[in-house]
């Protein structure tokens, strides 16, 4: 089968014909229906090396940590999964056993540093191939819903879900407001499940026109960047500040932004991964306005992400790649062309849909 691989560090991947797997004992062989293409991949084969990152990511292994699929073939000791439903696939596996993955929770596993990989696609063979091996406790159901672009919510879903339900406390009631910043496949999520989850007015700030246009049809008040882009944000909470801000770009400026505009007791959330630092001191932040960070989300939170998405609460945008054209869908992921997710979708006839080659895509 075809599959795209990370076969060393400081190199591209590349597309390669290897064995289709077989499932183990507790496992389920997955038709993937779609794959999404993440800035994280990306950091792993052009930033990161043995010096920089554990051995979970040493190549070699198939990228893709957002799959969907269909179920193809069960293995020994699987029950109650039936053959060609769809499913979501939660990426990160940690030991199993320890209190955290007990929660589902494995994103902060204990032993973190003695497992062998760190989740699907980082480490152990992910979806951006024909087929794929998965724990059935990792399969989140999408019943009717459509898995191609329900791919991308296993983490450009979950992580913004994950942000969000952890700052739930500060928009709690009547007259709060969230702020996000940036609009890429992350922040559109993030705007829609706030929508769908409170009652907050949504605000949000992009540096592309077209992105704020799109946050707008979906219920948010968008503001400009610019040297007065914090006062005006300031002015849509009566001068009070933000209650939450949600930064999905992680730079030093954007950062800053939230500083400025969180309201005292408020939540700024960094979970954009640029890697901006930032000044904290008594009085660069609001009298307990929190900051912090967040990773990825627990399977339980997937679970409910994806209910969400079977409701008709979440339009994920996508732009469609064959499984031949994968390292094109990254190509320009990297060039910053695409609103949205790009998404691999290796059984097009499967999938019910056609794909353009990427030369077009290029072109559009």
């Amino acid at each position: 089968m075809k599959a795209l691989r990370f076969t060393d560090w400081k190199t591209k991947p590349s597309l390669q014909e290897i064995e289709r797997p077989t499932p183990g004992p507790g496992e389920v062989l997955l038709k993937v229906a779609g794959a999404g293409a993440c800035h994280s991949d990306v950091a792993v084969y052009e930033q990161f090396d043995e010096s920089t990152v554990g051995p979970q990511l040493a190549p070699t292994y198939t990228l893709g940590h957002e799959t969907a699929g269909w179920i193809d073939e069960v293995g020994e000791g699987v029950l109650g999964l039936t053959q060609g439903d769809a499913y979501l696939v939660y990426g990160p596996m940690g030991c199993g056993h320890c209190p955290a993955c007990s929660r589902g929770q494995d994103t902060y596993c204990e032993n973190a540093a003695k497992t062998p990989f760190l989740a699907s696609g980082l480490g152990r063979d992910g979806g951006m191939a024909e087929y794929m091996t998965v724990p059935a406790r990792n399969l989140v159901p999408l019943g009717d819903a459509d898995p191609v672009a329900a791919a991308p919510l296993a983490d450009a879903g979950l992580t913004p879900y994950h942000a969000i339900k952890l700052a739930l406390p500060k928009l709690a009631g009547g007259g709060k407001t969230a702020l996000v910043i940036g609009l890429g496949g992350l922040g559109q999520l993030a705007v829609q499940i706030l929508k769908a989850t409170t009652a907050a007015t949504v605000i949000a700030t992009d540096m592309k026109a077209d992105a704020m246009a799109v946050a707008e049809s979906r219920g948010a008040v968008t503001v400009a960047g610019g040297e007065d882009q914090a006062a005006r944000i300031r002015e849509l909470t009566g001068g009070k500040g933000v209650d939450a801000v949600f930064d999905f770009v992680g730079l030093t400026p954007t950062i800053q932004l939230a500083q400025k505009v969180v309201a005292k007791q408020g939540r700024i959330t960094v979970v954009g991964i640029a890697g901006g630092p930032v000044q904290w001191d008594f009085y660069s932040n609001p009298y307990e306005a929190e900051l912090t960070n967040t990773y990825w989300g627990t399977i339980e939170e997937l679970h409910e992400l994806a209910a969400l998405y079977r409701d008709g609460h979440l339009e994920v945008d996508v732009t469609t790649f064959a499984i031949d054209d994968a390292l094109a869908a990254y190509e320009q992921l990297e060039q910053g062309t695409l609103l949205g997710r790009a998404v691999v979708v290796p059984h097009p006839d499967a999938a019910g849909i056609e794909i353009a080659p990427s030369e077009e895509l290029a072109s559009v």
